[in-house]
């Protein structure tokens, strides 16, 4: 693995930056976060048409710029610093890449230029609060979580020589804003039972609901007799022949475990940095309290945590472009660790300002323990990771 990054990486990560300190300080993410859509179109513009973010990952034939995961990585970590809220990570990291995979050739040169210009955003809807498991991060992916046959989830039926959607799913990230739905839907019943994916563009009611993280906005969506699409021509997928579902969503799920991972370490990295800061100046007994040798070993332990989960991160996102392994959800763990813990210990060294609710570091914190509730629990993540690389002489892991 090199780990040195290119000169158009860094020019990226650069122009990212300097983007976000102009237009993505804390008031602005607050008020964005307080608007219908829960992100501020003027930023997404920004993002989508000078910079290129939604497409940077699509190949150059359906408008894209061509990159890779890596590149994807190193915006999430700028975005990740920032609390930038937009409709990146449902759209550029979540249902493109289904589309690209699953969608027929047609579907593809429809749908994928609209997006890489962010013209058209895009969110994944699976039922309850099965993301994690669909994308294979806290176990395996046996498309059980879709219904199965049984009541609940969403349901697919063909009719009249189309197909129509039936049921509800909670916690679909930016599902009120986005104009087309990705939606994993249950059909076959018994006999036949299979997951395939639906494009549903009108029809379905949305709702936003309250979350712990605003910057991170939820829905639920209710399908209710909705005219649907089928993704691709047949079983599995697209005109690609006979694709594995569960396998698609398990290397998307790996890739936006690592684009995630970056995403945590931006959050734990800018956290640590205001509370370094903040030490310099907070003064007790007539000296700065960043003087403390204890509280000086408490920093050194976060920074400490930090590097390792920014390792872990850039790893993960190398290796689903070599296809070594698949480690998104390991990294993913330790990164969520470190931005909680780095966002816990800056309330508590920032003193009573730190615990009120207007400072920023509860936006941090609430960043950590919404990703928790939407793609871990972090043991969770850690556990299945070790289930998958037979730590455990050969046994399965048991996952409380």
């Amino acid at each position: 693995m090199d780990a040195t990054f290119t000169a158009e990486q860094d020019e990226i990560r650069r122009t990212l930056r300097e983007l976000l300190l102009k237009r993505c300080g804390p008031e602005e993410v607050r008020a964005a976060v307080r608007t219908a859509d829960g992100w501020d179109p003027g930023l997404w513009e920004a993002l989508a048409q000078q910079l290129g973010l939604p497409g940077l990952a699509l190949p150059e034939q359906y408008g894209g710029v061509g990159c890779t995961t890596t590149e994807l990585a190193l915006v999430a970590e700028e975005l990740g610093r920032a609390l930038a809220p937009s409709p990146l990570l449902a759209t550029a990291v979540l249902s493109a890449p289904l589309v690209r995979a699953l969608g027929s050739a047609g579907q593809r040169a429809a749908l994928l230029p609209r997006i890489a210009s962010g013209e058209l955003t895009a969110a994944l809807v699976v039922p309850g609060a099965a993301l994690t498991t669909a994308l294979g991060l806290t176990g395996g992916n046996r498309g059980d979580w879709a219904g199965g046959g049984r009541a609940g989830g969403v349901q697919a039926r063909q009719a009249d020589g189309g197909w129509r959607l039936y049921g509800q799913a909670d916690q679909v990230l930016d599902g009120h804003s986005a104009d087309l739905l990705v939606v994993a839907a249950h059909t076959g019943g018994f006999a036949r039972s299979r997951t395939l994916f639906f494009l549903v563009r009108d029809g379905a009611t949305r709702v936003r609901q309250t979350s712990l993280d605003e910057t991170r906005s939820q829905s639920r969506v209710q399908l209710r007799d909705v005219e649907a699409e089928l993704l691709g021509d047949g079983i599995g997928g697209g005109d690609m022949g006979g694709v594995d579902v569960g396998g698609v969503l398990a290397a998307v799920g790996d890739s936006a475990a690592a684009v995630l991972a970056a995403e945590a370490v931006g959050g734990a990295d800018r956290v640590l940095e205001r509370t370094v800061e903040y030490v310099k100046q907070r003064e007790q007994f007539g000296r700065a309290i960043g003087s403390f040798q204890a509280v000086q070993h408490r920093l050194a332990d976060l920074y400490v945590q930090v590097q390792g989960a920014r390792s872990a991160a850039y790893y993960a996102a190398w290796a689903t472009v070599e296809g070594t392994e698949r480690v998104g959800g390991l990294a993913l763990a330790q990164a969520l660790e470190a931005l909680r813990i780095c966002a816990s210990e800056a309330i508590q060294l920032h003193g009573g300002i730190g615990f009120t609710w207007e400072h920023e570091a509860h936006l941090y914190f609430k960043r950590a323990a919404g990703d928790e509730l939407l793609f871990g629990p972090v043991h969770r993540l850690r556990a299945y990771a070790a289930e998958e690389a037979r730590l455990f002489g050969g046994g399965e892991a048991v996952v409380r």
